[in-house]
């Protein structure tokens, strides 16, 4: 709870105060949503550099340094409501920036692979509470009246990092080593660290609730065990292997008997009454389809530069920055408009965007299309990125009570990780087995480590590394081979998208159904639903 001093006042105006809380919650989210990607790139130097035999490790066993973090985050998104109000959100916020700063610079001293695994759940543990800590500082912050605006500054790194996160995590590796990697987040960590002590305000909480430990126990491992199994899907390429089915199964139960036990305690670790508020519901269901359908899309982007025109991980990054640039041209907008009509009039445009710039992708696949062509299409899919996203967020939020923004925050990112691991290894799936469809070269099934053998597509997708040239001049393939295998492979990506064009479409049936009236904002409630008037967030200094 906070106490009536020093208010805020819930005008519209954007105070040097509320920016440099901002502030604040931009470095949180700009350390843990840029450590994702920035990591990826580094997955093939750890197979090499941290293998003790001088034999390079597997992918998959590298590969847990991602999943790792990602299953820390899971773990411990549904604590973050409950532990805000129990511990107060700013000491909250300061421990999770120490808990990722810390975790950065065990991983950059690791040892050997087990070592980064391990020093990966601790950074994710921090990680994880910084988006839904941050989410409920802005929104307690800036009010209903300029919350819009706010959200879409949060926006700004969502956005940046899955584009500069190639880029750095390359300049970083070639200029130097992997360790840098982690260690760029220690400046950003104590700069955040004191940024957030002398800028956040000051909350005296009164802890009136306990844990709900019956429910952690349930969905915690619930969620870890689910995206487990729903990232494993890729490698294994079906959902039928046992390392996909059997946590999926697993975590489904956990969840589902969390949701029958969420209802009897006052106080779960996840409030699913929350979904009564028909703002809130609209907008969590139209995040997960969007979520799933967008961000499984956004990963081939890179990849399709990578594979069919062989680009570098850097190259491929700085060619998919018109899509952050046209979402940051429209995010400030439809911020600003939100403060101001209501969110379902607004994100039926950028679905609009989204639609015809996916669409405009889908038809730019094939091996001689322009670079120009193709960011061009990006430019228009981020001027629809920045009008819907924010809005959404601002929208499942606005009309809640402030004693349920934190319940309420943690809810939308727990919902957006599991909508974009479903997206990411769906669509992912959908790639390989189109990938997979053609004639098998000959003589590939006769090589070893490689079960069934290559079609032309997944020839042509190796041929630009090292390893992959070796695979051409094993099969003596021909040019005219390989030039089927790139149109294949173009084949395969323009099946992709229209798979995502086709959810995206789907969405549009809850995008109609979001709010077109303007309707009572709840932010200013007091704890026992009393009037605006009688309750003011407030700063303590």
């Amino acid at each position: 709870m906070t106490s009536p001093v020093e208010a805020i006042p819930d005008d519209d105006k954007i105070t040097p105060e509320l920016l440099k809380i901002a502030g604040v919650v931009v470095i949180g989210a700009i350390m843990s949503i840029l450590d994702v990607t920035v990591v990826n790139v580094a997955l093939p130097t750890f197979q090499t550099e941290l293998s003790g035999n001088g034999e390079p490790l597997a992918y998959s066993t590298v590969a847990w340094t991602a999943t790792a973090y990602m299953l820390a985050l899971a773990a411990v998104i549904p604590l973050t409501g409950w532990a805000a109000d129990r511990f107060g959100t700013k000491r909250l916020y300061l421990t999770a920036i120490a808990l990722f700063t810390i975790g950065s610079l065990l991983c950059a001293t690791a040892w050997n692979i087990e070592a980064l695994i391990g020093f990966r759940v601790l950074q994710g543990l921090g990680g994880g509470m910084l988006m839904p800590l941050g989410m409920t500082i802005m929104t307690k912050a800036a009010g209903p009246h300029r919350m819009g605006r706010l959200m879409a500054i949060l926006g700004v790194p969502m956005l940046l990092g899955p584009i500069m996160g190639p880029i750095l995590g390359g300049v970083l590796i070639d200029a130097a080593s992997w360790h840098w990697v982690f260690l760029i987040n220690l400046p950003i960590g104590l700069i955040g660290l004191v940024y957030a002590w002398n800028v956040l305000p000051k909350d005296n909480p009164e802890p009136s609730e306990s844990l709900d430990w019956v429910g952690m126990i349930m969905l915690s491992p619930g969620l870890a065990s689910l995206l487990y199994g729903v990232s494993s899907i890729p490698g294994e390429g079906t959902v039928a292997a046992t390392k996909v089915l059997v946590p999926m199964i697993i975590g489904i139960a956990l969840i589902a008997a969390f949701a029958f036990w969420s209802f009897k305690p006052k106080h779960p670790l996840l409030d699913l009454r929350l979904f009564k508020n028909r703002n809130l519901t609209i907008s969590i269901i139209t995040m997960f389809l969007f979520a799933s359908a967008f961000f499984g899309a956004l990963l081939l982007v890179p990849t399709y530069f990578q594979q069919v025109d062989g680009d570098s991980v850097k190259r491929a990054g700085l060619l998919i920055a018109p899509q952050g640039i046209g979402a940051m041209l429209t995010m400030p907008i439809a911020g600003s408009l939100t403060d101001k009509i209501p969110v379902g009039r607004i994100v039926p445009f950028g679905f609009l965007g989204i639609l015809v710039g996916l669409f405009g992708l889908a038809n730019s696949t094939d091996p001689g299309t322009s670079n120009i062509q193709i960011m061009a299409w990006l430019f228009v899919t981020g001027l629809g990125m920045g009008a819907t996203m924010m809005p959404l967020f601002t929208s499942a939020l606005k009309t809640l009570q402030a004693a349920d923004v934190a319940r309420g925050s943690t809810l939308l990112n727990v919902t957006q990780q599991v909508a974009s691991a479903t997206g990411i290894a769906t669509i992912s799936v959908v790639l390989t087995n189109a990938m997979k469809s053609g004639d098998v070269l000959a003589g590939s099934e006769k090589i070893p480590g490689i079960d069934g053998g290559l079609t032309a597509a997944q020839l042509a997708a190796g041929s630009h590394t090292d390893q992959g040239m070796k695979l051409v001049d094993t099969l003596n393939a021909g040019g005219s081979v390989l030039q089927q295998g790139f149109q294949d492979l173009a084949d395969s990506f323009q099946t992709s998208y229209w798979v995502a064009f086709a959810a995206l479409f789907i969405t549009l049936i809850p995008v109609f159904l979001l709010p077109r009236k303007r309707e009572v904002a709840h932010l200013l409630d007091g704890e026992d639903g009393g009037d605006a008037a009688d309750s003011v967030p407030v700063v303590m200094h």
